[in-house]
């Protein structure tokens, strides 16, 4: 067992403990209220659930069992593309339908599955079960990620990402016509108060930044380049979403059923176009490309013959 013991700060005075516990020891919060549901939070003394609240300089008491990772299961994904790879790095073009790597409930493909089938060696400090990722696109992305083969690669990038040292861009298809054609959504996201599996903008939600740029507009849709600011879980879905612009054939945010059968579409219009950052080893940019994958080309294609 684990077991930690610290005072409440003041800064999560009012805070709900599954909350509270991933800010203040990095849980996850589906862990931190397991943690909390099995009787391993005491405030005071007194046992606490997982959506109680606590106080601000009370004294908190916390064990948990240590949690396996899930297990790197090697499977070979023969669409996922090699765009770079050296002794520090390895840049994949990720198809869609491949995590980034395993986790609790997937059962599919992983980009670090993937690459341990290829016979790609990863030794750095990240937890066993996400070696060498130091971002992540959503399973039904497509497009490019950086695996880190190193530690000094794992540690460069990792600061990289937080320090949002890195270049990100994606291009997507959102229903309508944006209001600009070219603006900022700068607004904070959390997960959804009502969907588990959502993220939504809340109020209470972590700092976030999505600059966008329409390229072409057809009559129902446009296709625009994105750049991240910043890196949250399903940022850009959200933030389109939000915007009244969702995500050509994303349905967990919107996606309109009629529009993705017309234009054959079984995922979101969103793909990872371009990468760019310092190289670990040199400290030179470095900066690559993907070309669309053949299923958002033919919706593209449909969508420039109307």
């Amino acid at each position: 067992m684990e077991s930690r013991s610290l005072p409440v700060p003041d800064g999560l005075d009012g805070t709900r403990v599954d909350a509270a516990l991933a800010k203040m020891l990095g849980f996850s919060r589906t862990f931190a209220a397991e943690v909390a549901e099995a009787g391993g939070v005491r405030l005071d003394g007194r046992a606490l659930g997982k959506s109680d609240k606590l106080h601000a300089g009370g004294w908190l008491e916390v064990e948990w069992a240590e949690k396996r990772g899930p297990e790197i299961v090697p499977i070979a994904v023969p669409d996922l593309g090699i765009v770079h790879d050296d002794d520090q790095i390895v840049v994949v073009d990720k198809p869609a339908g491949v995590a980034a790597h395993p986790s609790v409930g997937w059962e599919g493909p992983t980009v670090v599955g993937a690459l341990a089938a290829a016979g790609f060696r990863i030794a750095t400090s990240g937890a066993a079960e996400r070696q060498g990722v130091v971002h992540r696109l959503d399973v039904g992305t497509s497009g490019l990620m950086v695996v880190a083969k190193t530690e000094r690669a794992y540690t460069a990038l990792k600061r990289a990402f937080k320090e949002r040292e890195v270049d990100k861009i994606y291009h997507t298809v959102v229903q309508g016509h944006p209001d600009p054609l070219a603006g900022t959504i700068d607004a904070p996201i959390g997960r959804h108060p009502s969907h588990s599996w959502k993220f939504a903008v809340t109020p209470d939600g972590k700092d976030s930044v999505t600059h966008y740029e329409t390229l072409e507009a057809f009559p129902a849709a446009s296709l625009l380049e994105v750049h991240l600011e910043t890196g949250r879980t399903h940022q850009i879905r959200v933030h389109m979403a939000a915007h009244r612009h969702p995500c050509a054939g994303d349905p967990l945010y919107g996606g309109d059923p009629t529009l993705s059968a017309r234009l054959g579409l079984t995922r979101q219009w969103l793909h990872a176009h371009e990468l760019a950052f310092a190289h670990p080893a040199t400290g030179e940019e470095v900066r690559f490309t993907s070309d669309y994958p053949a299923d958002l080309q033919h919706a593209l294609d449909v969508l420039r013959d109307q």
